[in-house]
């Protein structure tokens, strides 16, 4: 059997973080396993490939949810990233890190070393910013972060509409206070995704200290005496193991590592007996608190204004935007899931926004699922990023190759689908009774300009609804009975074992989760070196 000083579980947003960083020290012996297999498809690389690898096998794992009740009783795809890179590889590449307020929370709930103030530094840290360093963005980081490389009128058109109505313009979404309007900022690099594979496993994937295995589905933790010490894994069908000589780092992501704990004895007993799996410690909380965004995505049909419909079903458009791509690096090619973006209020009482857009040139009538509409069409996307709906994630049997149940219970709560019928209202109101759209007659295709009462509209909107990718907190960190791991991201309870990754967050970020998530793999690294 094969030691290592420390054995990461998951090569994706986090993982790859503490590969580059354990590793630094040739002196550390570091294992880095993956489920999925290494990130050579070229959709990978393209930003606008991102519809190709997400709902694809090779690269997703194609999850999906129980029936979700207040979503028309659909089972909804769930995509998560199955290749080296994680999700980081699969998604839409929107640098987004959230507000100070929701790191001063998760001060405020206990957690010693996670305010605002000191989480900035990693979040510099893990930058490469177009534009330089300043207070609040670093330069030379593994992740480069870029300006957009391509628009539409359409969506120059949604910016001056919401400022007609008071929603302002700003520049930076990433320095504490999100408030406004504007384009996305991308993990991109050159015109090219930059994933944490690309920006910090590659460059440092020779090191002699550091062993990389993909296509190694993990099946369970072993333990002694409630110490972490070994790791078993499936490559193919045969089964081999590895053993840690200091710590083990679960690093699988909010589905993969409430699963693997679960089906490692560690997680509500009830749940593992049922299943025949001998408990090890028993933990209500492994797997619970799941939490997410969901993306209402009313459609936009207008006149004389191009978008991406128009460009997918016109053979010299899709021309013209490769070439664009390949001479200059520019255009759809280089920008993943949404162009602009924005943080609003439901409410004006509010202190910071509740409210994302993400606005994509584009329209379908159920994502994942359906090709772009024949019209041109856009979709002004809003999600409440604080909702109190909660779900969880359970084992369906000792076997981890098989997915475990997702309960998202999206809009399960009077106040999320009162949310959701003000956002939709705000989103009307920008593009219907705006100057900037009128002479471009845009009509609401849906949810429907005749539902006006906010239950209602939460109703229509759970019809076409889906996830925007970022689920948190199944593993949460805390100090009270339903917490999974302590600020120091050790596993209550439990010797020579942390979890890194989006699982562990007290609460979910006011934006998208991937950028935090790298923040937290960075922190990670320091607290298990003692930095």
């Amino acid at each position: 059997m094969e030691n290592f000083d420390y054995i990461i579980i998951g090569a994706g947003s986090a993982g790859c973080v503490l590969a580059n960083r354990l590793s630094e020290n040739p002196s550390n012996k570091v294992l880095l396993l993956e489920a999925g297999g290494k990130d050579t498809n070229p959709w990978i690389h393209i930003p606008g490939g991102y519809f190709k690898t997400m709902h694809n096998p090779e690269t997703d794992w194609c999850f999906n949810t129980e029936e979700e009740p207040n979503c028309d009783n659909r089972k909804m795809v769930y995509p998560r990233g199955k290749t080296l890179g994680g999700s980081s590889s699969i998604n839409g590449m929107l640098y987004i890190r959230g507000q100070s307020n929701d790191y001063n929370y998760w001060r405020q709930l206990g957690n010693v070393g996670w305010s605002w103030d000191d989480v900035l530094p990693y979040f510099k840290k893990s930058e490469d910013f177009q534009f330089g360093e300043n207070e609040y963005h670093g330069s030379g980081g593994p992740i480069k972060v870029e300006k957009i490389r391509a628009t539409f009128k359409v969506l120059d058109l949604f910016l001056k509409a919401a400022d007609e109505f008071g929603y302002r313009k700003t520049e930076d979404f990433n320095n504490g206070d999100n408030e406004g309007m504007g384009y996305f900022p991308f993990t991109i690099k050159n015109g090219f995704r930059c994933s944490t594979a690309v920006g910090y496993l590659n460059p440092v994937k020779k090191r002699k200290n550091l062993k990389i295995i993909t296509k190694a589905h993990i099946k369970n933790i072993e333990f002694e005496n409630k110490k972490a010490k070994k790791v078993n894994y499936w490559s193919g069908e045969k089964l081999n193991s590895v053993e840690a000589n200091s710590e083990i780092v679960l690093s699988a992501g909010t589905i993969g590592s409430p699963h693997i704990l679960q089906a490692s004895g560690i997680g509500p007993g009830k749940l593992l007996r049922d299943n025949g799996i001998e408990v090890i410690k028993e933990h209500n909380g492994i797997g619970q608190n799941l939490v997410d965004h969901l993306m209402l995505r009313p459609v936009y049909k207008v006149k004389n204004l191009e978008t991406l419909n128009d460009i997918y079903y016109s053979f010299p458009k899709k021309v013209i935007s490769a070439l664009k791509f390949l001479i200059t690096r520019s255009g759809p090619l280089t920008v993943g899931a949404s162009y602009v973006c924005g943080f609003v209020k439901s409410d004006e009482h509010l202190e910071t926004p509740n409210l994302q857009f993400h606005i994509s040139p584009a329209s379908t009538d159920l994502l994942g699922k359906s090709v772009l509409h024949k019209f041109p069409a856009f979709t002004p996307t809003i999600t409440n990023v604080r909702p109190t709906s909660r779900g969880s994630i359970e084992l369906k049997s000792s076997d981890t190759r098989i997915p475990p149940k997702i309960k998202m219970n999206y809009l399960s709560t009077d106040e999320d689908r009162q949310i959701a019928g003000k956002s939709l209202k705000i989103v009307r109101k920008i593009v219907m009774e705006s100057k900037a759209y009128k002479e471009y007659q845009p009509e609401e295709l849906r949810p429907g300009i005749e539902i006006t009462d906010n239950e209602q509209l939460a109703i229509e909107a759970g019809k076409f609804a889906n996830t925007i990718f970022h689920p948190v907190s199944t593993c949460r960190m805390g100090n009270d009975e339903s917490s999974v791991v302590s600020d120091k991201l050790k596993v209550h309870g439990l010797e020579n074992l942390r979890i890194i990754d989006a699982s562990v967050m007290p609460y979910i970020t006011s934006g998208n989760t991937n950028a935090p998530t790298i923040m937290i793999a960075e922190k990670g690294a320091d607290l298990i070196l003692n930095r």
